[in-house]
């Protein structure tokens, strides 16, 4: 499954693996495909660094790479408290009342309210490159579009290759004009942040928009014939993330939480603010429900939502109270109904890849005779 971008980056499989899991992103890697960490819940460098160890260690010498959350444009000089005080009061008393319709336990006391959602911000956002750069990584994704001119620049200086999410066409072009290497189209089908067109259009789209540069087919790939029809559409490789979840090696804090994921459906996500401000599609749950509720407030905007609900997501996921328990999936969800290692998901992803190109083969071959 070599494309010319897998060749460049000495890949065997055009398969880019995002996960917020070590273990993943490591496994992803030694399986002959590239491993993506996500950064977005590190506040604290030393934590990304002593992670980015543990994957020097356990990658075998194989290429990796790591995203993170970064406005196009410089915020500086804004504090996380700055962030913090422009959240209304009513909403506060909101969160607390659906909190406590559902008997949510509080945090012990001095317990942390686990990772907030703050790596959108200057600060917090350089502290990680600034510890990224001192490893060898391949590729600096942006789950936010193009990073700032100066970060692409300092990329380009240490041989990194940055990458940028698009979810049209448009957005696509901007990130070439911006200097970006690799671009991931990202469909509506995907988990997380996505925009409103689907993947069988978009793909095309972003590939005819952007050539020569190489274009990520993303949203709703779980399987080998998807990865086949993805490069089919002009890809030269996919991004997957909500595939590797169910995996033995990711670390989701629940097993409540696995089993969810294990029993849905593909019908069973929604695409909704309540967790960060900006539409991201997550598993339909009590508490997306009560954000898209037309009698409550709304969500606020990015990032005033993601601080918000930091506390009570934590303890929501802490205490495993199912109403409300979710996690950011896409509709590939459906297709996820047993744990498998990552090894495991990507043989089948290779074997499924091999049958669709044999199908595509003797279709071929039968108009041709």
């Amino acid at each position: 499954m070599e494309t010319e971008l897998s060749r460049t980056l000495g890949i065997e499989h055009a398969i880019f693996g995002f996960t917020p899991f070590p273990a993943v992103a490591a496994a992803l890697s030694r399986a002959g495909c590239f491993g993506v960490l996500g950064a977005v819940r590190y506040t604290a460098p030393d934590d990304l660094a002593r992670d980015l160890d543990w994957m020097q260690e356990h990658t075998d010498g194989r290429p990796y790479g790591l995203d993170v959350v970064m406005p196009a444009k410089k915020v500086e000089g804004v504090t996380e408290a700055d962030v913090e005080a422009m959240i209304p009061a009513g909403h506060r008393e909101y969160v607390r009342s659906v909190l406590a319709k559902h008997d949510v336990p509080e945090l012990a006391e001095g317990e942390a309210s686990g990772w907030r959602i703050t790596g959108w911000m200057e600060e917090v956002a350089r502290s990680q490159l600034d510890v990224a750069f001192d490893y060898p990584i391949k590729l600096l994704a942006n789950a936010l579009g193009s990073p700032p001119p100066d970060v692409v620049a300092r990329a380009h200086e240490h041989g990194v290759l940055v990458a940028a999410l698009a979810g049209s066409a448009r957005h696509a072009r901007r990130h070439a004009e911006a200097g970006i290497d690799v671009v991931v189209a990202q469909g509506y089908e995907a988990g997380g942040h996505t925009g409103e067109i689907a993947s069988m259009v978009l793909t095309p789209d972003v590939v005819d928009a952007v050539s020569p540069l190489p274009v990520l087919a993303a949203g709703g790939i779980g399987s080998g014939e998807q990865i086949a029809a993805g490069l089919a559409l002009g890809a030269q490789g996919v991004w997957l993330g909500s595939i590797w979840l169910t995996t033995t090696e990711a670390e989701l804090h629940s097993r409540a939480l696995t089993e969810k994921l294990l029993a849905a459906g593909s019908g069973d996500t929604v695409r909704s603010r309540a967790l960060t401000g900006k539409p991201a599609r997550q598993l339909r749950t009590e508490w997306t429900d009560a954000w898209d509720d037309p009698a409550g407030p709304g969500p606020l905007p990015m990032p005033l939502q993601g601080l918000l609900v930091a506390e009570a997501v934590s303890r929501i996921q802490k205490h495993e109270v199912d109403p409300l328990l979710g996690t950011p999936v896409g509709q590939i969800v459906g297709r996820m109904n047993s744990e498998r290692s990552v090894r495991q998901v990507v043989d089948e992803l290779t074997r499924g890849f091999e049958r669709a190109v044999d199908r595509i083969n003797r279709i071929a071959g039968r108009e041709q005779a």
